[in-house]
């Protein structure tokens, strides 16, 4: 069996050879993605896509059930899984049937750090580091109350991406029954940031605060010091100063503050002297209809509200990333991770296919074939606290979906 300190990328097939044959947990992916047959036979209509190596595409796979899903995922080694929707009709046979439409789909959301790279000045394109992922912190801790709190779900799935990223699954039956209009008026709802990169100013809040935008930016407040102010360190040159203030209107005020800043010592001082200056323009009535009470929210949100990908918000028909597959570039494991830990969470320590192979040698030494037989090769290895975060997800959404069985059994009895 093949060991490895460092992924190497020319190792990926071999390695992955083990992860699906010993680590991948299919029972518990099976189980979420039948969702207890409620509706039937959602499963088999579930559309899965695999990336094969040199970038062979394979869409609209479906399998009727865990074992012959198991099989093929172990067959073809696919260096990428996607999921998409559950289809009117099964996806490997959407070439015989007239009418081929997806049903339901969990509600899913796509954040990437390259989005961020006009406001974080450590890291840049595909690279993260431990810095710039607090703008991930921010956006999960923003998206994941709005999503309970204003609408009331309660089976939310957060996944690591792999490389620089994190993606979330909302599985309540209620949002997967979601029609993509209703995607939509909800994706825009959560989308604050609105405008193309030619458009400096991208947060506009026309009038009072809504109560979900004070919300986000106190949970904004938490952490923008010290990744805005220190980690970023946005307002320590000019440049950097001058991308802030374009986001002031009003052209006297932005003057006034462009001549204050080099005099200013820090960022921290910086933002301070702006806090105090925007504040004093509010409340003077020749700035009353340039300089509104919510510049300064606006301008926060701007710097740290989560960037979503809409349209992956708003299609029925687009697949997202599957969890536990495995990012090709880095070899790490796209594992689920606690929301309330967010903070926590350290993407560079999650583990990638060569040190879990290694764990499973370090655990399996000098223990008989039996011993090793004996525990599931994930508990071995430094997955098993995704996994077992995976499963009380599961136990949750469980009983969900056995009161779904049981509307589903009550609507058919003939009386």
């Amino acid at each position: 069996m093949p060991t490895s300190t460092d992924f190497e990328p020319e190792m990926l097939p071999d390695l992955l050879s083990i992860y699906y044959k010993r680590l991948f947990p299919y029972n518990q992916y099976y189980k979420w993605l039948s969702y207890g047959q409620a509706p039937k036979n959602c499963f088999q209509k579930r559309e899965f896509s695999f990336t094969l190596a040199d970038d062979i595409y394979i869409r609209y796979q479906s399998f009727k059930d865990q074992e012959e899903m198991e099989k093929e995922i172990k067959r073809q080694c696919p260096h990428k899984i996607d999921i998409g929707a559950v289809y009117s009709f099964r996806p490997k046979d959407h070439r015989t049937v007239a009418v081929f439409t997806p049903q339901e789909k969990e509600l899913v959301f796509d954040i990437d750090m390259t989005d961020y790279d006009e406001v974080r000045s450590c890291c840049s394109g595909a690279e993260i580091c431990l810095k710039c992922w607090k703008f991930m912190t921010i956006a999960v801790k923003i998206l994941d109350v709005a999503l309970r709190e204003d609408f009331g779900y309660e089976h939310i799935l957060w996944v690591y991406s792999g490389r620089r990223g994190i993606h979330c699954w909302v599985c309540d039956s209620s949002a997967r029954a979601l029609s993509q209009s209703a995607r939509s008026a909800l994706a825009e709802y959560l989308q604050v940031l609105r405008g193309g990169d030619s458009q400096a100013k991208k947060v506009n809040i026309s009038h009072k605060l809504h109560p979900a935008l004070k919300r986000a930016e106190g949970i904004a407040k938490k952490f923008f010091n010290q990744l805005v102010l220190e980690d970023q360190d946005m307002l320590g040159d000019a440049e950097g100063w001058g991308k802030v203030l374009a986001l002031i209107p009003d052209q006297t005020l932005r003057e006034s503050l462009e001549t204050l800043m080099p005099q200013c010592s820090s960022s921290k001082q910086r933002w301070s002297t702006i806090q105090s200056e925007v504040n004093k323009a509010v409340n003077k009535t020749e700035f009353r209809k340039t300089v509104k009470p919510n510049l300064l929210t606006e301008i926060i949100l701007q710097l740290v509200y989560p960037r979503l990908d809409i349209n992956v918000t708003k299609g029925l028909n687009h697949l997202l990333k599957s969890p536990f597959c495995v990012h090709p570039k880095t070899g790490r494991v796209c594992i689920c991770f606690d929301p309330t830990k967010a903070e926590q969470f350290d993407p560079l320590a999650v583990p990638h296919l060569g040190q879990l192979v290694d764990e499973i040698n370090t655990f399996d030494a000098g223990k008989t074939e039996e011993e090793r037989a004996a525990l599931p090769s994930y508990k071995k290895t430094s997955m098993k606290e995704s996994v077992a975060l995976f499963e009380t997800f599961l136990s949750k959404l469980a009983k969900d979906n056995a009161a779904r069985r049981r509307e589903e059994s009550d609507s058919t009895m003939e009386f």
